[in-house]
């Protein structure tokens, strides 16, 4: 379980990939997951589309990454389009495919909603689906969520967004990952306010290398003026800007990392080559071993 990962001291390295909606999209999960899987990440996550669009394909993505791997795997859950029968199927499956861990979220409205709305049956927030969880399986899932440096973006203030991230974690998580970041102050910051709220567990850093300058806009996260000169002095040559962006999340990382973080979470977006850039850096720096727990 990733909870026995975390405790084992050492930092986690983790990747998260997303379920293709295309042929093509599968070829290229399939070569970045067997281009990845020689770094003997700690565990690997896989996400749940919008309304739970996904649905079977996490499932599958999951359980045949666990089977035929043997690397620790986590499947997103979310609360959006499924009542708590349906939920408990899902957890049900995850369980008897051999998954032990699971991402508890609230998730994010279909594409042709504006804002979330709680199925009938189902649940409002992610604490609900946590307490839900943990009441069900007990200790037989580890459970994490989802944390934001910079707040969510639905929350009116920081302070009601911790509130609420204390209720998450109260109800039953084992760990948290945060949103991306650009700017490392905002992850220390949100740590030390975080543990002041009493909030104890572990918080993962998650980390984004750019690969295009068009992202920057999509982020929702704060890009430091410094380096959103440079991508626009680079815009028109992409191998620059994919090297800003290893070189940027590289020397986050280097950070993080000697600050003593439990660990690093990679968006890869399903693309290999700026993670492993990044991870050959920081292990030749010797801030990224192996996982100190056998699978």
């Amino acid at each position: 379980m990733i909870r026995d990962i975390l405790r084992a001291g050492s930092p986690s390295t983790s990747f998260e990939f997303f379920p293709p909606r295309s042929d093509e999209a599968v070829l290229q999960l399939e070569r970045t997951i067997a281009e990845l899987g020689p770094l003997d990440p700690s565990f690997v996550s896989v996400t749940w589309g919008a309304g739970g669009s996904t649905r079977e394909k996490t499932i599958d993505i999951v359980s045949r990454i666990k089977r035929e791997t043997g690397i620790e795997a986590m499947a997103h859950l979310t609360c959006v389009g499924a009542t708590r029968d349906e939920i408990a199927a899902i957890l049900d499956r995850l369980v008897e495919a051999g998954i032990e861990n699971v991402l508890a979220l609230r998730g994010d409205p279909p594409q042709d909603q504006t804002a979330f709305t709680a199925t009938a049956g189902g649940f409002r927030y992610a604490s609900e689906l946590t307490a839900f969880i943990r009441a069900r399986y007990g200790s037989k899932l580890c459970l994490g969520g989802a944390a934001y440096p910079e707040k969510h973006t639905e929350c009116p203030d920081a302070a009601v967004d911790l509130d609420n991230l204390k209720s998450k974690v109260d109800a039953g998580l084992d760990f948290l990952i945060t949103q991306l970041f650009f700017d490392n102050r905002y992850y220390w910051d949100f740590v030390e306010r975080a543990r002041g709220a009493g909030i104890g567990v572990p918080i993962i850093p998650g980390l984004m290398p750019i690969t295009g300058a068009a992202q920057v806009a999509k982020f929702g996260a704060t890009v430091p003026a410094t380096l959103t000169a440079e991508l626009s002095r680079h815009k028109d040559d992409p191998q620059a800007v994919a090297q800003i962006g290893i070189e940027q999340a590289t020397s986050q990382a280097v950070d993080l990392l000697s600050g003593g973080v439990p660990g690093i979470h990679f968006y890869t977006l399903n693309r290999s080559k700026a993670t492993r850039d990044i991870l050959s850096a920081l292990r030749a720096r010797g801030l990224a071993g192996t996982p100190a727990v056998a699978r």
